[in-house]
């Protein structure tokens, strides 16, 4: 369940590419995408809480002190006031610069990045399974993205997708430190409503933003709010939770193959030789993470595993 709830996340994520592309088509700036995607997920996941408490979860911290459940909550809004504003405006941003291919390209290398920390923190293990699993789904996605031809190198730009890469990083070790204290839905609307925040207080300071784009403009907006925010982030929180963060990070490289089909389906791209072998190896991984045995699947799950290590207890290092 871990792994499919990774792997829908990907393809909502790898949706918001096709989605973006038409969104700038009918007139939409990336300011206000990237301000109406979260305000929007923000509000539909408060109406999700508001309908389905039980989806609310145990609170945070349980039985602990006020202040450290405090604490869990503080961390769930600065991750997305801090580091999902923050990667999905370095990733808009390089994108006005670069072509997506390449954007995308130089923004996978953080599955890499977020192995190598978690394994540097002693969060997890890099076993010999698990490191087939990464090389084959880097080297997939490589073939996938290198496989649509020649890609426009923009200094700046390579720099702000790198720069995005770190970021998510950051993001998703330091979101497996709440994943287990707080029910997906409302972690992710406490990390939309951070997003949400930063982005209208920026909106505010910069002279606002520009809402008088059409009917298809905010359909596209819609599709993004909906699909590629909420739907993927409930389904990564979930499956995170399940999975531990290198191998949610080896089954999110699932995204650009999706990216890939979409756009060949909406925008007429056509798949090459070498992207329908990069997706095969991209599902390979998948299926290498899958036939781990059954006793190291049960042991990734216990409190005493590298995976779940400085999890069961707040530490100074979460934010």
């Amino acid at each position: 369940m871990g792994a499919a709830l990774c792997l829908l996340s990907a393809a909502c994520f790898g949706a918001m590419a096709v989605f973006g592309k038409l969104a700038y088509d009918a007139g939409v700036s990336p300011t206000a995408l990237l301000l109406v995607r979260f305000g929007l997920a923000a509000v539909l996941l408060g109406l999700v809480l508001l309908t389905r408490p039980g989806l609310r979860g145990a609170a945070p911290g349980g039985g602990r002190p006020a202040t450290r459940r405090g604490r869990v909550v503080a961390v769930a809004v600065g991750l997305g006031a801090i580091g999902y504003a923050t990667q999905a405006s370095l990733y808009f941003s390089a994108l006005e610069l670069m072509d997506a291919s390449l954007l995308a390209l130089i923004l996978y290398t953080y599955p890499v990045l977020v192995t190598v920390a978690a394994v540097l923190l002693g969060r997890d293990r890099l076993s010999p399974r698990r490191g087939a699993a990464l090389v084959a789904a880097s080297g997939g996605t490589l073939l996938v993205l290198l496989g649509a031809g020649g890609a426009g190198f923009h200094p700046l730009g390579a720099l702000l997708a790198f720069a995005a890469a770190v970021t998510y990083t950051v993001y998703i070790l330091v979101s497996d430190t709440v994943v287990h204290r707080l029910a997906p839905v409302a972690l992710s609307a406490l990390v939309m409503t951070g997003a949400a925040g930063t982005l209208g207080a920026r909106a505010l300071v910069t002279g606002g933003v520009d809402l008088s784009f059409g009917w298809r403009g905010w359909f596209w907006l819609a599709a993004i709010a909906v699909i590629s925010t909420v739907v993927a982030m409930l389904a990564f929180f979930a499956g995170l939770k399940r999975t531990g963060p290198s191998t949610a990070a080896i089954l999110s490289t699932f995204e650009p193959v999706v990216t890939a089909a979409l756009a060949t389906l909406t925008l007429g791209e056509a798949l090459t030789p070498a992207q329908l072998a990069g997706g095969a190896l991209v599902l390979a991984s998948v299926a290498v993470l899958q036939l781990r045995p059954g006793g190291a699947r049960a042991r990734e799950r216990t409190p005493g595993h590298p995976a779940r290590a400085g999890l069961t207890e707040p530490t100074p290092a979460s934010r």
